[in-house]
């Protein structure tokens, strides 16, 4: 069981700033996010994106600016549970929340911040029959988290984009097998990644089935083989496999969020601007997945909302306490 203060649904940008604004009231954090590394949108779609409307700095890089607000909430000592989601919420009293994730973690806190972007980013599935069967731990994931787990066993990547092609370099160099299925003959990636790609089954070193698309998945307990069928000639090939990885992307949906009774606005949780707080006491919402009228999406805007949030919660967990609130420039930033 975690135990925490505030428990931030997302490590995006502004769950990222919210850190640092909690922190400076001496309350700690504890970030969940699906995505298996901190920066959301940011570090997933464009790290390497240009932004332009972030105050004092005429353009930054996407990464460059989640690197800066992690290092930025460093001195508050957060905590990250990352390639998890969110399934439940339970509120079992004031300031009294357990969130549990789709892998059995558990996180106990005293104030709840969705701070999800978009929702949360989920993968973009084939059309597999049987499929589910293998997944959670028997076989089939869409993201990649620790490849030392892949060391000298059998694998099977379908994409067509940078992460299968950027993966499949990696990887190898990692797995004893190891072949990439594209539906196409030509990748969407970035040219030297395919050339690498092209270069590496020449020699070899990755199977290489183009004009092809996962059929069906096979095992028993566990996956253990995977048919391959090429669009053109309709010959199928038998794999033996012990993990299938499909990178097809990612999609945003709220998910589990929509069964947590928050007031929603087609896909976005309705809040009250003075604080950002939503129909349930003691949860939040922050970003780009909030609602309200004149609403911006806005990096910038998110910022404002988790410095108001912040101290809306204090106020929350703090019930008759008096706080006056000091500029950093006074009183610096105190670690805990």
């Amino acid at each position: 069981m975690i135990e925490t203060d505030i428990a931030i649904v997302g490590a995006g940008p502004v769950g990222l700033f919210a850190i640092f604004e909690a922190g400076l009231l001496k309350m700690r954090c504890h970030l969940i996010d699906y995505l298996p590394q901190i920066g959301g949108q940011l570090s997933e779609i464009y790290p390497k994106k240009p932004i332009y409307d972030i105050p004092g700095y005429p353009s930054v890089l996407a990464q460059e600016l989640v690197d800066n607000l992690l290092k930025q909430a460093e001195p508050f000592k957060p905590g990250f549970t990352l390639g998890q989601r969110i399934e439940s919420l339970e509120k079992r009293g004031e300031q009294d929340f357990l969130l549990t994730t789709n892998m059995g973690a558990k996180i106990h806190s005293k104030v709840v911040v969705i701070a999800g972007g978009l929702g949360c980013f989920e993968p973009r599935k084939p059309e597999v029959g049987g499929l589910e069967k293998f997944e959670n731990g028997k076989g089939v994931n869409y993201m990649i988290l620790d490849p030392e787990k892949y060391r000298g066993q059998k694998m099977v990547i379908a994409g067509g984009g940078d992460s299968a092609l950027d993966w499949s370099i990696f990887l190898s160099e990692v797995c004893s097998e190891l072949t990439l299925v594209h539906r196409s003959e030509s990748f969407r990636g970035a040219p030297d990644s395919v050339n690498k790609v092209l270069k590496l089954a020449e020699e070899g070193k990755i199977k290489l089935l183009l004009n092809s698309n996962i059929a069906s998945v096979n095992g028993n307990e566990v996956l253990e083989s995977v048919d391959i069928v090429n669009v053109k000639t309709q010959e199928k090939q038998h794999i033996e496999t012990q993990h299938l990885i499909p990178l097809f992307g990612l999609s945003p949906k709220l998910g589990p969020i929509e069964n947590w009774g928050l007031n929603l606005d087609k896909n976005a949780i309705e809040v009250n601007t003075e604080d950002y707080s939503t129909n349930i006491p003691g949860v939040y919402a922050i970003g780009d997945i909030n609602s309200y009228k004149n609403k911006l999406k806005l990096i910038l805007c998110g910022f404002h909302e988790a410095a108001l949030m912040s101290h809306s919660a204090y106020k929350y967990m703090n019930p008759g306490v008096k706080y006056t609130m000091k500029y950093t420039t006074v009183q610096g930033v105190n670690e805990f």
